[in-house]
């Protein structure tokens, strides 16, 4: 295949489609009636969908030259009026210059590697901006192609580092542009109107969202979990596709090599297949390849979260079905010693707020569900006589909003559990009417920046009662409620709902922020309803009256002066905290060297950083040295279901046992005082 002549390009116009003229109107009229958010589709509104569309299109400013984006200005207060009368003239007519552009470049692309003189100096002393949020457009044919020159070398050496010769790269690369120029090719009137639609929704929160017809029955199909796939959520940034988060208990959450943040550069099927570049891919295109027949093996390159952009590591997942029965709760005892005294401490992991809704309408008694199988493990751990009781949240992404409900009345006589307000401002208070308690005794709620949605109502209510501490890092800051609606050509998922505490707070944005905060891996501004754009704001309602269990406030200032102490000299502790302020420092430098020397030192400093941090720690421990990272993989121990357990996450399990028995301790102090 050779690059197409420039009569070729841009030969097919785009033209919206008559259903589309109804449809986006259908949007509006669904979005004005039943989103959450109230909002004028006016001349600010047109400005703003104006600089989404661009972005969504161009987030890198890779293709558009400042000339077309002074031309779009035009549009800048019609765009309302035109989405009020069906037209979609702007959004086609931009999205034709966008194909204009991207096959224009892609071309030039595709003929400079073609080239038999084409050569790279990587001796050069040049770097580029991996950043470009703050760049501007470029104003000149020379400027882009300057910038094309140094995208491309990165690109290359990036290969070549990853000891590919130079002209197998090159062929990786022409291959890649060659995809990206055919997918160009096949892009239809319905992709337009999909990708204009969503840059209207997103004005009112993330979440709101429309889906083609095509999506559409791809979005009911992952809903019923019909097909096999690697249980992870995926997002784009970029030209990236990124992780979100893991499903407790899917096949990337048991491999334990994949985490949220990580972004996805290649997809190869089987054991030996070649993986396919999907960077510039629509995300459907990059899930499509993903999925596969259950057992089936499918490898990713990814860029991890954690690393330098530069370094890349393949990794192997066997496509399944995430099984309810290994979404349960489980529990387990462990053992403490604190002020020199041995405690046991009971440990429940709920991965997920389940109920199998088919098992109860059918009248089973035993059906499954997190409230049940919560309380029957409760029950199993009072015969092991333990002190206290944790229940662990951490990357629990929600579920059912009656399990949450249900679940908190587990450790409360009755009352108020959540809050809940529609568009109108109308307040539904959701509670517990079981006075019965299955579990009074002192307990601690760990969560993380992954515990979402239910998770957050749940620790909410526990926080608001002070019937537990809440321990660990502030959470993810998911408080709407989101539903899905039919139109007569797809459907939209909109925002019609939020959550609030009986506090009044709501959990949205700002999540819940733990009593004992512990540290945490996960950037908050890469991940959580914070680092979305256009997230809904925390605010507050009306407080509603509840009991509170204990005064927890009165001991805060102690417990937290003990933790910190504690883990002062933890070995696992320093190295999670070497490892934040190493991922702050590396988010700092926005400037990828271009030159071969330079950047395999930086790489190999790198690397060489976080095998001494590691045998730092192992030293500390008394364990012996290793002498590469992947001896970790075979090293470090495995759970029941093959996952290999983390010494930072079994760290902060310990430390939040420590924390509850220093709880009950100061506790017992302050009532025998004051009482």
């Amino acid at each position: 295949m050779t690059a197409l002549p420039a009569s070729a390009l841009n030969s097919s116009v785009l033209q919206p489609d008559i259903i589309h003229s109804q449809t986006i109107t259908d949007i509006v009229t669904s979005l004005n009636q039943d989103h959450y958010n109230s909002i004028v589709l006016n001349d600010e509104l047109s400005g703003k969908v104006l600089d989404q569309y661009l972005d969504s299109l161009d987030p890198s400013k890779a293709f558009f030259y400042q000339s077309d984006i002074d031309e779009f200005q035009q549009y800048r207060s019609l765009i309302d009026d035109e989405i009020n009368n069906g037209n979609l003239t702007a959004a086609y007519a931009i999205f034709n210059r966008y194909q204009q552009r991207t096959q224009e470049r892609l071309n030039k692309l595709i003929t400079t590697l073609e080239s038999p003189d084409y050569s790279v100096d990587f001796d050069r002393d040049e770097s580029i901006i991996t950043d470009r949020e703050t760049s501007q457009w470029s104003a000149s044919k020379a400027e882009m192609d300057e910038f094309w020159r140094k995208r491309l070398k990165s690109a290359l050496l990036g290969l070549k580092l990853a000891d590919k010769p130079v002209d197998e790269a090159k062929k990786l690369l022409l291959k890649r542009y060659k995809s990206q120029l055919n997918r160009a090719l096949q892009t239809n009137n319905e992709d337009v109107f999909q990708s204009f639609a969503n840059a209207l929704t997103m004005q009112f929160d993330p979440h709101t969202q429309y889906f083609s017809p095509r999506l559409s029955e791809n979005f009911n199909i992952n809903m019923s979990l019909s097909l096999e796939g690697i249980g992870a959520v995926l997002q784009s940034e970029n030209d990236n596709t990124k992780v979100v988060r893991l499903v407790p208990a899917g096949p990337a959450d048991k491999a334990g090599q994949l985490k949220p943040a990580d972004l996805i550069v290649g997809v190869g099927q089987g054991e030996d297949g070649e993986i396919e570049d999907v960077v510039g891919w629509r995300l459907d295109e990059v899930v499509a390849l993903i999925r596969g027949p259950k057992d089936s093996v499918v490898r990713l390159d990814i860029i991890p979260a954690d690393g330098d952009e530069n370094q890349h590591k393949i990794i192997k997942i066997t496509r399944n079905k995430v099984k309810l029965d290994e979404q349960a709760a489980q529990s387990k005892v462990i053992r403490i010693e604190h002020q020199g005294k041995p405690y046991k401490l009971g440990v429940i992991s709920i991965p997920a707020f389940y109920i199998d809704f088919a098992a109860l309408q059918r009248g089973e008694r035993n059906y499954k569900s997190t409230t049940r199988d919560t309380a029957r493990l409760i029950e199993e751990l009072k015969t092991e006589d333990i002190d206290g009781l944790i229940i662990d949240l951490r990357n629990n992404g929600g579920g059912s909003l009656r399990e949450a409900n249900e679940l908190v009345g587990l450790f409360i006589s009755r009352g108020p559990t959540v809050q809940i307000r529609d568009p109108q401002g109308r307040v539904n208070i959701q509670g517990d009417p079981d006075p019965r308690i299955a579990y009074n005794g002192p307990m601690a709620v760990l969560v993380n920046r992954l515990s979402a949605s239910a998770s957050e109502i749940f620790a909410g209510a526990i926080q608001d009662y002070q019937r537990g501490l809440i321990v660990g890092s502030q959470t993810f800051g998911k408080g709407t409620v989101q539903t899905l609606s039919p139109l007569h050509h797809g459907q939209i998922k909109l925002t019609h709902a939020k959550f609030y505490r009986i506090s009044g707070e709501s959990t949205q944005h700002k999540g819940v922020i733990p009593d004992v905060a512990l540290p945490t891996l996960y950037d908050a501004d890469e991940i959580g309803e914070s680092s979305l754009e256009g997230a809904l704001p925390w605010d507050m309602v009306h407080e509603v009256p509840h009991q509170r269990y204990m005064n927890f406030r009165a001991i805060l200032p102690e417990l937290n002066k003990r933790h910190v102490e504690r883990i002062k000299f933890n070995p696992d502790f320093l190295y999670m905290n070497a490892q934040i302020r190493r991922m702050h420092e590396n988010k700092q430098d926005k400037e990828l060297s271009l030159n071969e020397a330079t950047l395999k030192a930086e790489r190999d400093k790198s690397e060489q950083w976080l095998l001494d941090q590691e045998n730092q720690r192992r030293e500390a421990k008394q364990l012996p040295a290793i002498k590469a990272l992947s001896e970790l993989d075979d090293l470090l121990e495995k759970d029941a279901q093959g996952r290999t357990i983390s010494p930072e996450q079994e760290a902060i399990l310990h430390e939040t046992g420590n924390v509850l028995l220093d709880m009950i301790e100061l506790t017992d102090n302050y009532m025998a005082i004051n009482y």
